[in-house]
């Protein structure tokens, strides 16, 4: 969840702050470009307050020409020269006929076209040109040109013309992107940090809750949650799965209790039956078939109640955890089951390590193999083998028994292991039903497995496996 949560949240971030980054980088560039534009309008004006005194044309009669004239015409050159030296800007007086008065470099021409040209006419017209289009970095052969008119006696005599190169503008404005890029880069590695405390603090309820009930889910009831961190919503949440945790250990305890309970009240009037049944049989004619049936129906009933109880006490005792040497434990096992099977002509036998430790609850796990050697020497006819194999592999050890028995379809080994349930083939086999449920609880409290699966070319594999960490 945290891989979904943390990159929406960066996007959105990301988003935020280009959607404030980019205006302002637009805004960056326009003042820049607008400082330029007003330190050349004042230019202008500057030289446009010279040319107004400039009143004799450059092609008019020496006749005409006072050195006052001259004088002031001078003056107006040498400042547009000096202004070109200086600064690099190209500037020029132009009469209404475009013909120029004063221009700096000599020769410079009247714009004809583009933004010079729009300057020119908006100046002739008696107005200050208006703002040229922006200027980007990337425009290497951009210029700004600016136009003012030269008014004498309320008429527009002439045009001052500047057209400016944008290099150093240029690179300001590139300055002032990458102080922007550096800010949000900066800001971006404070949302990424921020949007990783806060998705930890927003997840950090569900990861205990996901803990907690997989805590439940194996056997541990008393997991709970501490609701006292992360958002008000979690925090409710929590609050309301340890309710239902509690309620669900009590009907289980209550479940548990009840079994127990019925499965120990029932033995004693069972036993009296059982007993009076055998004072009856006495009675009777040796050999009579319906006492013998109701004799066997009572001992069946009377090993149902056992393995009830058992189930029952196998899923509320707490498991012992110890290092355990399982090849030991499962070859000692072997040894016990031997003379049953070599009474019924089973070849039992154990392969495997010959040492090899686990974590598991000795007295569970020995009761566990019991059960499935037992099952296994129950279905495996004379003459047939039935191993025991333990190995280990990675952070496990596992337990394999396998027979040659008649084996189980697909439907029934996905049935295997349920309460009460028998293959209805083996009905005629003696049994409750509840073994492979009481030896799957019995390993379950101890971090055990059992897995059920076909033993080709017939048979049956049982797999048990232990953890080889402490828990």
């Amino acid at each position: 969840m945290r891989t979904r949560l943390l990159p929406l949240l960066i996007v959105l971030m990301a988003g935020v702050l280009l959607a404030l980054g980019l205006p302002l980088g637009v805004i960056t560039a326009g003042v820049e470009q607008q400082k330029v534009v007003v330190d050349r309008i004042d230019d202008a004006a500057r030289f446009a307050a010279l040319a107004q005194f400039v009143t004799a044309r450059p092609d008019a009669d020496v006749h005409d020409k006072t050195p006052e004239e001259d004088e002031r015409r001078a003056t107006l050159d040498a400042e547009l020269a000096r202004y070109y030296g200086l600064y690099g800007i190209r500037a020029g007086v132009f009469y209404r006929d475009h013909t120029p008065m004063a221009a700096a470099p000599h020769g410079l021409p009247v714009p004809r076209d583009g933004e010079g040209a729009r300057a020119f006419s908006e100046a002739l017209a008696g107005r200050r040109s208006h703002d040229p289009h922006q200027i980007w970095p990337w425009d290497d052969d951009g210029r700004i040109p600016v136009a003012s008119p030269v008014i004498r006696d309320g008429d527009v005599v002439a045009v001052v013309v500047t057209d400016s190169p944008t290099g150093q503008m240029r690179s300001r404005i590139l300055h002032g992107w990458l102080l922007i890029a550096a800010g949000e880069c900066a800001a971006m590695l404070v949302a990424v940090a921020a949007a990783i405390r806060l998705t930890g603090w927003v997840l950090r309820p569900v990861r205990v809750l996901d803990a907690a009930s997989h805590d439940i889910a194996t056997g541990r009831l008393k997991s709970r949650v501490a609701g006292t961190a992360g958002p008000p919503e979690l925090r409710r949440l929590a609050r309301s799965f340890n309710e239902m945790a509690d309620n669900v250990e009590e009907v289980l305890e209550q479940q548990r209790a009840f079994v127990a309970d019925a499965s120990h009240q029932l033995r004693n009037p069972l036993s009296a039956l059982l007993l009076r049944i055998e004072l009856l049989a006495l009675e009777l004619p040796e050999g009579n078939e319906e006492i013998a049936s109701v004799r066997t129906e009572g001992k069946r009933l009377a090993r149902v109640l056992d393995d009830l109880l058992g189930l029952a006490l196998a899923e509320h005792a707490a498991a012992d955890l110890q290092l355990t040497d399982v090849a030991a434990l499962a070859a000692e096992r072997v040894g016990s089951w031997r003379p049953m099977a070599d009474d019924k002509g089973v070849r039992l036998s154990y392969e495997g390590h010959s040492a090899v430790t686990g974590w598991a609850d000795p007295v569970a796990l020995s009761s566990a193999l019991d059960a499935v050697v037992d099952n296994a020497l129950k279905f495996t006819p004379s003459g047939r083998p039935v191993t025991v194999e333990v190995a280990p592999d990675g952070d496990r050890v596992v337990i394999t028994v396998a027979d040659r028995g008649p084996g189980l379809t697909d439907d029934e080994l996905a049935r295997v292991g349920d309460r009460f349930w028998r293959s209805g083939r083996h009905q005629n086999v003696s049994g409750s039903g509840l073994g492979l449920s009481i030896t799957r609880a019995l390993l379950a409290a101890g971090g055990a497995t059992i897995a059920y699966a076909p033993h080709p070319p017939h048979g049956l594999k049982v797999t048990v496996t232990v953890p080889r960490t402490a828990p």
